[in-house]
């Protein structure tokens, strides 16, 4: 875990050196798993970072990164064994860690609102699989520096996905 903390870091740090035109943001997110993921999972945070560069007036392109975590809930069942009765069972479900690995666009639909998507791969961090990574989004101008954002992030796997909803804020460094 440190050392994926510390690699997040040099990344940041290297990106922050680049001059070429590009805009370098951080920012942080919570958000909560939905569909399967929310039998067995509770509360998601994470780190965000992208670095985009303006294609257009109204369009950047880039790479975004970061690091997920959601926490693990405790999973009860209860089986009719029939004329043995019933059997329950419980276990805990281990938190599910995360580092996308994604192509970035950001579309400017108006001075204040941005729509977007991340396309790419995320890689297990702990336990679990790794898949392919999407989440789109929408966000709002706070200020120029600052940005509140809505996003759905799902990460495809054999057997199915496991996707959130997530609200973030960020913060233009560059």
């Amino acid at each position: 875990m440190k050392k994926l903390m510390l690699l997040a870091a040099v990344a940041v740090f290297s990106l922050s050196n680049v001059n070429a035109q590009g805009e370098l943001r951080a920012g942080l997110n919570g958000g909560f798993p939905i569909g399967d993921a929310g039998d067995l999972y509770t509360f998601g945070f994470g780190l965000d970072v992208n670095y985009l560069w303006e294609v257009s007036e109204s369009f950047q392109a880039g790479i975004a990164t970061g690091f997920q975590t959601t926490a693990g809930d405790e999973f009860t069942e209860t089986i009719d064994l029939g004329f043995f009765g019933t059997q329950t069972i419980t276990a805990d479900i281990e938190n599910f860690d995360y580092i996308p690995l994604a192509a970035a666009g950001r579309f400017m639909a108006s001075e204040a609102f941005v729509l977007g998507a991340d396309l790419g791969y995320a890689i297990a961090a702990g336990e679990g699989d790794g898949g392919f990574y999407y989440a789109p989004m929408v966000a709002y101008n706070i200020t120029e520096k600052f940005q509140a954002g809505l996003s759905y992030r799902g990460i495809s796997v054999d057997g199915g996905s496991f996707s959130t909803i997530n609200l973030g804020v960020n913060y233009r460094i560059l």
